[in-house]
């Protein structure tokens, strides 16, 4: 799907572009986020790494996560262009040209994992291509034009940035790194679904096949309720793994509580308020999950 805007736009000549254009290439909001569960899981593995190496891993994975959204905003500016809350970014705006948009994250894709695999290990080189990889042809341009599981299979993209991280100090995957990553995969689809609940007249615009736009809003609603219930185990699978400790423990079992009541709000909500405030606080909930993981570190 191809908007006239968009074509019109690729066609000019762009010389409007500035640095904080291509910053926002980069989603630095989404970006914080994954940088943050990226440092956790550094800080969480096993082993030592000298603080200069931890903040190279760490832009690296900064990098490859901005890289990825580069990409992810060329592939995607004509559904951009028609969606409100995306409209407004550089590419559909014109501000951008697109192939200079492509080429910026190709080379800071390159540069990530170069940079990683050098100074680090390429274990956890590897896995920061794989991610990258995953998000730009695995979701972007297979699956989310293309069914409404989208979100259920691409969003293990988003959860590498913990394994990356523990791979980093370890050169390896252990079964710590993939509860950590379970636990980003699993908190992915319920989160986005709320989002697709309020944002559901831009996805059918966009012609996305979002869970709500393609069975209504009662399965999405009851989809977020499984998965918030499935989740629970690997909420508290980093105590029981030895990763975190009690307090952890305490804080997971009270912020998981949060995000399954309001699911269960969500499903008696005839209006998107109960969507709108859980997906805000999903984001919160991660963040909380992987901060107190820190704690119990002592960082």
């Amino acid at each position: 799907m191809t908007s006239a805007y968009a074509t019109q736009q690729d066609t000019e000549i762009f010389s409007v572009a500035t640095v904080s254009d291509f910053f926002e290439l980069l989603k630095p909001r989404v970006m914080t986020l994954v940088v943050f569960i990226g440092f956790v899981g550094l800080v969480l593995a096993p082993g030592h790494v000298h603080p200069f190496l931890a903040l190279v891993a760490v832009l690296c994975i900064a990098l490859g996560a901005g890289a990825a959204g580069a990409i992810n905003m060329w592939y995607e500016r004509d559904i951009d262009a028609v969606m409100g809350r995306t409209k407004n970014r550089p590419l559909p705006q014109g501000r951008v040209n697109p192939d200079e948009a492509l080429a910026f994250g190709i080379v800071l894709t390159i540069l990530a994992v170069g940079l990683m695999g050098v100074a680090l290990n390429w274990t956890a080189a590897a896995l920061l291509v794989f991610a990258s990889f995953f998000y730009v042809f695995i979701y972007t341009i297979w699956l989310k034009r293309r069914t409404p599981q989208n979100i259920v299979i691409g969003g293990a993209a988003g959860a590498f940035p913990p394994m990356i991280g523990w791979a980093a100090v370890t050169g390896t995957v252990t079964i710590e790194s993939i509860l950590l990553f379970a636990l980003i995969f699993l908190w992915t689809p319920p989160h986005f679904w709320a989002l697709a609940l309020y944002k559901n007249e831009d996805y059918k615009k966009a012609g996305i096949p979002m869970l709500p736009v393609v069975a209504g809003e009662r399965a999405t609603k009851q989809q977020i309720i499984l998965y918030s219930l499935i989740m629970t185990p690997f909420v508290l699978a980093p105590y029981f793994a030895h990763i975190a400790g009690i307090a952890y423990l305490v804080g997971a079992v009270v912020l998981h509580g949060l995000f399954v009541l309001g699911s269960f709000r969500i499903w008696r909500d005839t209006t998107h308020k109960s969507a709108r405030v859980l997906f805000g606080y999903s984001i919160f909930y991660l963040f909380a999950l992987f901060a107190l993981m820190l704690l119990d570190k002592g960082v």
